[in-house]
């Protein structure tokens, strides 16, 4: 059972980790929205896939590079501040983007101001909150939080396909932008003083120099860097298929909302994965647990590649529910690490710092399956990639001792 450490705050405890949740579900359903914005944008402006991908890839870019600005912004004004910018870049980024007809404004508006409303919505902030609330079962929270990423895919791409059916992809924009701001004002007026406070006393605390608290000490140490390149491998093979993904099933003869819905749907099995990895990890321990998802990923990969010899809907459940469990498995692994090696006040730069490297092997990932789409005219060379990605995102487990272990108890 998911237990807060102090029981007379458990409701405020979950209050918190409720609202982790619907901000990692707005911010990642938001990002993927993205998929099925890709074809009608460039069947209007004719635009090129490696040029539409760009997009994607400035957005996961800024998003990793704002990363560990993000983690300081949060452990230096608190979560407020962060929340409501965030929610004024992504929803002002949207309301823009419906309005653009450039290709430099679709990098400004979906790429940059996105990717910087994503990065302050997101795990950096969950991160830190949680780990000031939970003490037992922290991998099981970091999890119940990161399940809102599979959420917000669930219910925002395909909500967001109906849109763009109805009133075109520039109304969709809008209407998506405009919700997001309107959101703000309320996020705003929640207690945050009370909520940044946490109960775990020794996660509020400055913490002693053997836990790693600093930024600058964290980098000198091998579990950072490891941390920081299992987000980027495993980015680099998640999203060198993801984003093309609906459009390459429409390529295979599904409608565009049958391919929206299989997308979307790989949210709910996401949501299943991640509860599943932050409960196997803290009972099989990591390497284990990592190894499972990676296997996942491939066999989703594989059934994608598959398809083109054999177009069945069989494939097609393969991919949604392989390729779905194993989608942001990796997160609630690399966050509980992270919070147990880095615990105190400079957790939140510390994450954020980390979190740059599943920025930067997105953005490499997206953009590297467009490139190599235009110059193979195909999708398997981003499939290869992927499958070599994960490959290494497996290796790192079995060689780096840090990220084997189960969860140490706190000091």
């Amino acid at each position: 059972m998911l237990r807060p450490q102090v029981s007379g705050g458990g409701l405020a405890a979950f209050g918190v980790l409720a609202l982790c949740f619907v901000m990692n579900a707005l911010a990642r359903g938001a990002g993927e929205t993205y998929a099925v914005f890709l074809l009608p944008i460039g069947e209007e402006t004719g635009w090129d896939r490696g040029a539409l991908t760009s997009a994607y890839s400035i957005y996961m870019a800024a998003n990793g590079l704002a990363s560990p600005f993000v983690g300081l912004a949060f452990d230096r004004f608190g979560p407020r501040v962060l929340y409501v910018l965030g929610l004024l870049a992504l929803g002002g980024g949207f309301l823009l983007a419906g309005s653009m007809s450039s290709l430099w404004e679709l990098y400004l508006s979906v790429g940059l101001m996105a990717g910087l409303g994503i990065a302050s919505l997101g795990m950096i902030p969950a991160s830190a909150l949680i780990s000031r609330w939970f003490d037992k079962r922290l991998a099981t929270a970091m999890a119940v939080a990161s399940t809102g990423l599979g959420t917000g895919t669930l219910v925002l791409v395909p909500v967001t396909q109906l849109l763009i059916q109805q009133d075109g992809w520039r109304a969709a924009y809008a209407w998506l932008g405009g919700g997001v701001l309107v959101a703000a004002l309320p996020v705003a007026l929640l207690p945050w003083r009370a909520i940044g406070r946490g109960q775990v006393a020794d996660r509020r605390t400055a913490p002693g120099p053997e836990n790693g608290s600093g930024l600058l000490r964290a980098m000198r140490g091998r579990p950072f860097w490891a941390l920081f390149l299992v987000f980027f491998l495993t980015a680099v093979a998640v999203f060198s298929v993801s984003l093309q993904s609906v459009a390459y099933l429409v390529e295979q003869g599904f409608s565009p909302l049958e391919a929206a819905g299989a997308f979307g749907f790989t949210g709910v099995l996401s949501i299943v994965g991640m509860l599943a990895t932050g409960t196997a990890a803290d009972r099989y321990g990591n390497r284990v647990t990592a190894t499972v998802s990676y296997l996942c990923t491939f066999t989703g990969v594989a059934a994608l590649f598959a398809m083109q010899a054999v177009p069945a809907f069989a494939l097609v459940v393969v991919f949604v529910v392989f390729f779905g469990v194993s989608m942001g498995a990796r997160g609630p692994v690399v966050s509980t690490i992270a919070a147990t090696l880095f615990a105190g006040r400079g957790l939140g730069v510390i994450y954020g710092t980390i979190t740059t490297g599943q920025g930067l092997g997105a953005a490499a990932g997206s953009w590297l399956a467009g490139y190599l789409h235009d110059l193979t005219g195909g999708y398997n060379a981003g499939f290869l990639l992927s499958a070599v990605f994960v490959a290494t995102g497996v290796a790192l487990f079995w060689t780096v001792p840090e990220l084997a272990a189960r969860r140490s108890a706190p000091r």
